[in-house]
């Protein structure tokens, strides 16, 4: 097992395909922002997997395929299925802003993607548009209705709760949620790249007993090994989470790390700490001295984010960072 310097049990890989993203939302990336990073600098598909089998063997089981929007990498479904296939991986999932949704989820299903995460901050066509900053709505709900009868294990909507988000919209999304069988899940904003930082927080714990009191909610638990804290309907089939890594942070239960598509293994989302994989790799490293990097670098895996340390400022994006 992949042990961290803590002793928490690492088990999750967030595994970031591209930079790249067709929207720019105003919580992650400026509008006229352009990638420096060329796509010989990604990791190939043989590299992935060849990392994938590797954290395998050492117990993790839960991959993650992210971006950027994963969905621009050409040939997505062809590594899902290759990912799918690695010894040991026990779980597929991917996030997607869903624009492009309808055209793949059959692919990645039967490559064997079995859970997905859309994130989707509002049902008002105009409040999309301005905070995607690109009028995708019909897209994004195209996509929805594709894969909802595909068979995936689970759809979530990462729902990112702003200043300027109305309980209206909340209450909204829930009833299409529970209308689908989707599981919406309330995420505060991270203080991750300038335009997380400039984004604004709200605290989601009075949102929290607020949706606890109008729908008559109850505690629960969801599988699928992320941080959120979840209520779900006393007969289990609407479940809504709350991943307040702000205002109650979950660090002490964190079983994941993240690889940048340029291989960069981020080992906590809001700190420095990282190991360059990419260079291991392509200087002809082993898969032995792969894993002992990876083992060291996890010894210096921090306890906790820096997200309320106002004189810790992350200036790598979300996207950048295998968000």
């Amino acid at each position: 097992m992949l042990i961290d310097g803590s002793g928490r049990h690492i088990s999750y890989l967030r595994l970031s395909v591209t930079d790249r993203c067709d929207l720019r939302c105003t919580y992650c990336m400026p509008e006229g922002f352009q990638s420096d990073d060329e796509p010989r600098e990604w990791l190939s598909f043989d590299e992935l997997e060849r990392l994938a089998g590797v954290f395998a063997r050492q117990g993790v089981e839960h991959i993650r395929l992210t971006g950027g929007e994963p969905l621009l990498r050409r040939n997505l479904p062809e590594l899902a299925a290759r990912l799918a296939a690695v010894p040991g991986i026990r779980d597929l999932s991917l996030s997607t802003n869903g624009t492009r949704l309808a055209e793949f989820a059959g692919e990645l299903r039967r490559a064997g993607v079995a859970r997905l995460n859309v994130s989707l901050d509002s049902l008002d066509r105009n409040r999309v548009a301005q905070i995607a900053r690109r009028d995708v709505l019909p897209q994004i709900l195209d996509g929805l209705e594709a894969a909802r009868g595909l068979g995936f294990r689970q759809i979530k909507i990462n729902m990112v709760a702003l200043p300027d988000t109305s309980h209206d919209e909340i209450e909204a999304m829930t009833e299409y949620c529970i209308a689908r069988g989707f599981i919406l899940r309330l995420i505060e904003t991270m203080p991750v790249g300038q335009s997380g930082q400039n984004a604004g927080f709200i605290d989601l714990r009075p949102v929290m007993q607020r949706m606890r009191e109008q729908f008559g909610l109850i505690d629960g638990v969801v599988p699928g090994g992320g941080p959120a804290r979840y209520l779900v309907s006393p007969d289990r089939k609407f479940k809504i989470g709350f991943i307040t890594a702000i205002s109650q942070h979950f660090c002490d239960t964190c079983n994941r790390i993240r690889l940048a598509a340029n291989g960069t293994l981020h080992l906590c989302l809001g700190r420095d700490e990282a190991v360059d994989f990419r260079q291991l790799m392509r200087s002809g490293h082993s898969d032995t001295e792969i894993l002992a990097a990876l083992q060291a670098g996890l010894a210096h895996k921090p306890a906790r984010h820096d997200f309320g340390n106002t004189q810790h400022r992350l200036i790598r994006m979300m996207s950048a960072t295998g968000g």
